[in-house]
């Protein structure tokens, strides 16, 4: 791919595309950002990023994604709420993976009609498409669009590069390093390293036990590590039986994320990261280590 060739031609595309306002869902991925940045070159005021505070994204996200993109006037919309309550009483990985898509989308609609913009832009890449229409899971910018919408248009300019285009793209265009080399992280969020419904007690757990893998693991290079509460189990803290969270790390290494594999590490390091999850958060009793490749698993565990 010549970048700078598709630079211009993505930014020409767009001004083509939207011929009034647009919003943009900015996630602080680097699919989200990358797409951001093509946009506000091409629109300028007429866009308006919206980061969506769903309550689901990792520990300390909203403030930092804030603070990067202010430049390009960055909306934040608190919803914390509106996704819980969309997700009470919900099991189901599709189920809710299209609910996490139609709430946000119900959000970018009442912001676009604040500024009588039409348009949607969002940071589809070619991964996203291909599992969402072949049925392995329904990617909440694809497969978990809901039916009806508001928006006439719906503009795509990474919809067929892969996670590794996408990163020279952000290079080229001077991203920081923390958006440019971030690891991948699921649009539903938290939601989908939940297995089972998704609760605040369990959201806070999961969260924190995300931050500790991937501070751990980052220095390894992995493609994603990530921890997941796959369910309960009897465990013992000081003379006390507790009946605990499981957390499940994952690291995988990868090219695109059509396929995976799992990483290695020394026992001790394994036993760290687990010693440090158990010791810093009371309610989790056990940690497990996932050894599945993709296939035939998937990344994430929902």
């Amino acid at each position: 791919m010549n970048i700078q060739r598709f630079i211009d031609n993505a930014i020409e595309e767009i001004r083509q595309q939207v011929q009034g306002r647009a919003v943009i869902g900015l996630s602080g991925g680097v699919d989200s950002s990358v797409c951001a940045i093509l946009a506000h070159k091409a629109l300028g005021e007429r866009l308006v990023p919206v980061y969506v505070d769903s309550g689901l994204m990792r520990q300390f996200e909203s403030e930092r994604i804030e603070l990067l993109f202010k430049d390009l006037g960055l909306k934040r919309v608190n919803a914390n709420e509106k996704f819980l309550k969309a997700l009470r009483g919900v099991k189901d990985p599709e189920k809710k993976r299209k609910i996490v898509g139609e709430t946000f989308i119900r959000i970018f609609e009442d912001e676009a009609r604040k500024i009588k913009a039409d348009t949607l832009i969002q940071g589809t890449i070619y991964p996203d498409r291909i599992e969402s229409e072949g049925g392995i899971k329904s990617h909440h910018n694809v497969g978990g669009l809901p039916s009806t919408m508001e928006f006439k248009h719906i503009v795509e300019p990474l919809r067929d590069l892969y996670k590794d285009e996408v990163r020279d793209l952000a290079r080229a265009l001077r991203l920081p390093i923390e958006i440019s080399e971030r690891m991948p992280y699921p649009g539903p969020g938290l939601a989908v390293r939940i297995i089972g419904e998704v609760t605040r007690e369990k959201l806070e757990v999961v969260r924190a036990a995300n931050a500790i893998v991937e501070e751990e693991i980052s220095k390894f290079n992995p493609w994603q590590a990530f921890a997941a509460i796959i369910g309960k189990a009897t465990g013992v803290k000081g003379d006390n039986r507790v009946y605990g969270w499981i957390i499940a790390i994952r690291s995988v290494s990868s090219r695109d994320a059509m396929t995976a594999d799992v990483m290695e590490f020394e026992w001790k390091i394994l036993r760290q990261i687990s010693s440090k999850i158990t010791g810093e958060i009371p309610s989790v009793s056990r940690v497990v280590y996932d050894l599945t490749p993709k296939p035939p698993g998937t990344i994430e565990f929902e």
